[in-house]
């Protein structure tokens, strides 16, 4: 990972954090785990639990291969705009103007100050029954990726527009491949423990408009550092406080 994009990598990853804790994400993950391993929530939580191993090992190998397919998705969507940016190099302070005024739109859509209907629809894909083998699971997450776009939309809206002003095609990817970490690392650690994530869940149940709200916020500031320029200045900030040897490492 080059130096400069510590920050919005960073980014990227909190905000795939906040969008598996989204409303429109995290209710749904008990039932997309029983979905994939093709049995009732109690006996996922069974499954996943240390006295029952190859369940187990099975429902973490569907939930992999389900993370897969999300992350295939948008990491596919972060190079067409990494790339469609390149091809307006020329204009890039253009570029990060415009982008930074789309973003903090998102975030205040998230943030409930704007309303844009647009942003806040849904296109499921809703499927009966899981295609059959390891393979399905794979499948479905390329399903609920393009599906649930529109769910997410503010927040991978943002990502997307850093990506598409980010000085190199790789650098797109890899942004988008932080928010797929982001978004999936809590999905796979739910499969893990999903007895200890539906105790959690129904604590954090009622802070989950507090998500949408802290997202807005965390969106607003990231595209006024874009519109103003200083993005770049808190990545050189950023560089100089991280050590040579770990950039080396990343």
């Amino acid at each position: 990972m080059e130096p400069g994009q510590g920050v919005t990598v960073l980014i990227a990853m909190i905000a795939g954090a906040l969008s598996f804790l989204s409303p429109c994400v995290l209710p749904l993950v008990p039932s997309y785990l029983a979905f994939l391993s093709g049995v009732s929530g109690p006996a996922v939580a069974s499954a996943a639990s240390p006295g029952t191993t190859p369940g187990r090992a099975a429902t973490l190998l569907h939930a992999g291969l389900f993370i897969a397919g999300f992350s295939l998705v948008f990491i596919a969507l972060g190079a067409s705009f990494s790339l469609l940016g390149q091809l307006v190099f020329q204009s890039r302070s253009l570029l990060q103007k415009v982008g930074g005024v789309l973003i903090i739109a998102f975030g205040l859509s998230l943030a409930g100050v704007l309303r844009l209907p647009f942003l806040h629809r849904e296109w499921r894909v809703h499927l009966q029954a899981r295609p059959a083998g390891y393979a399905g699971s794979l499948l479905v997450g390329i399903a609920f990726a393009s599906g649930w776009v529109p769910c997410v939309g503010p927040v991978l809206g943002s990502i997307l527009t850093l990506a598409g002003t980010a000085e190199r095609a790789a650098d797109g990817i890899t942004m988008l491949a932080a928010y797929a970490a982001g978004l999936g690392v809590p999905f796979f650690l739910s499969a893990l423990a999903l007895d200890r994530f539906n105790r959690f869940f129904e604590r954090f149940r009622r802070f989950l408009p507090l998500v949408d709200r802290v997202a807005g916020v965390v969106l607003v500031a990231v595209g006024v550092l874009l519109f103003t320029g200083a993005m770049t200045s808190l990545n050189a900030y950023f560089i100089r406080l991280t050590p040579q040897w770990l950039w080396e490492r990343l």
